[in-house]
């Protein structure tokens, strides 16, 4: 008996292009939400776009309130969830890059209150999931939150944005060769299940970055553009699996890891973007596409080495025959590398 189901939640409303940051409001009534919306967002974004989404409510009668968060933590949620116990939102808009639009789709999760993303960097694929990722000590925890229900991506925001976020979201969109690559590994040997449509989106997305990383420039709008879209197919694409599994995979496992031995080094996307090209060679051995993944990060500015993520060729190897320790998710680390093999793998791709 065939007994199979599941339950996708995605954005209803997914606005992207130039000065679309002034149809927020418009994105918002059409989901016919009620109530003040609560503004989360952290001093920069506040200042890029966060208080002119707030004037956009003001104007409009609904009595924003807000609140500006100074870091990423558990402690930031509970200032937020509190806050919006004194307030009692109807909806919470989270303004910012990772931080605050993380912070904000899990205080949403934690009330049950609708979350509306507004990123004004394009710097990695959180801006659509349903999942919040957050640092706490030497870790980082990675839970389910509350997927938006609207997406207000203003290309030319994200445009002038450091270059360094947009090139950490190319790099985290690129892994999801291996993120697919592990998760199909599994599925075969271990019986995780398997989407064959969210796995075919995510390695889709990754390979529309790839081919057109030439054309991806520094303070070029259409970069933005094509940037966003494929953040946007990734987090579809996880809401799709109801996992992270279309875009993590050893890749992020080794970031994880490095987040733990050598904290703040680096950015995420940068540290899964090399971890990509060690683990899809490790995927596909000397001749396979690890190539393409290095060449294409290469051609947006993103890191390739160990030097390029400031961090030493110890440190590599450590990360690399540790990281299957992080979580129960099985890639092709298996139960970890030797270390001969993880020197072979981070020196014949040029890591270290």
């Amino acid at each position: 008996m065939f007994d199979k189901s599941t339950w996708i939640r995605l954005p209803r409303n997914v606005v992207v292009g130039h000065g679309v940051l002034s149809q927020t409001l418009d994105a918002v009534e059409e989901l016919h939400l009620t109530g003040r919306p609560l503004v989360v967002s952290s001093p920069t974004p506040y200042e890029v776009a966060g208080k002119r989404v707030i004037e956009q409510f003001a104007a409009a009668g609904y009595d924003p309130a807000e609140i500006v968060i100074e870091e990423a933590s558990f402690d930031a949620v509970q200032e937020v969830i509190s806050h919006a116990e004194d307030v009692d939102p109807g909806f919470l808009i989270g303004v910012g890059g990772g931080k605050a639009i993380d912070i904000a789709k899990m205080a949403a999760d934690h009330i049950g209150r609708g979350f509306i993303s507004i990123p004004t960097a394009a710097s990695h694929d959180g801006i659509v999931s349903g999942r919040g990722s957050v640092p706490e000590e030497d870790t980082r925890h990675s839970v389910a939150a509350e997927p938006p229900l609207a997406v207000v991506a203003d290309t030319e925001v994200l445009a002038e944005a450091p270059w360094r976020l947009t090139t950490a979201g190319c790099a985290d969109i690129i892994s999801n060769y291996t993120a697919v690559r592990d998760w199909e590994l599994a599925h075969r040997l271990k019986n995780v299940p398997y989407s064959e449509y969210a796995g075919a989106l995510s390695q889709m997305t990754a390979e529309m970055l790839v081919e057109n990383a030439d054309s991806i420039k520094r303070n070029l709008e259409e970069s933005s553009w094509i940037v966003v879209k494929a953040l946007v197919s990734s987090g579809v694409a996880m809401s799709i699996a109801g996992s992270s599994r279309p875009a993590s995979g050893a890749e992020h496992l080794f970031s994880h890891q490095l987040d733990r031995i050598a904290p703040g080094a680096a950015l995420h996307g940068h540290q899964v973007g090399v971890g990509a090209v060690m683990t899809e060679y490790l995927h596909t051995g000397p001749q396979g596409r690890w190539r393409d993944v290095r060449d294409a990060l290469a051609a947006i500015g993103a890191p390739t080495t160990a030097a390029d993520l400031d961090i030493d060729r110890d440190t590599v190897i450590e990360a690399l025959t540790t990281a299957h320790e992080i979580r129960d998710r099985y890639t092709i680390l298996g139960d970890g590398m030797s270390e001969e093999a993880a020197i072979e793998a981070a020196t014949v791709t040029g890591v270290v």
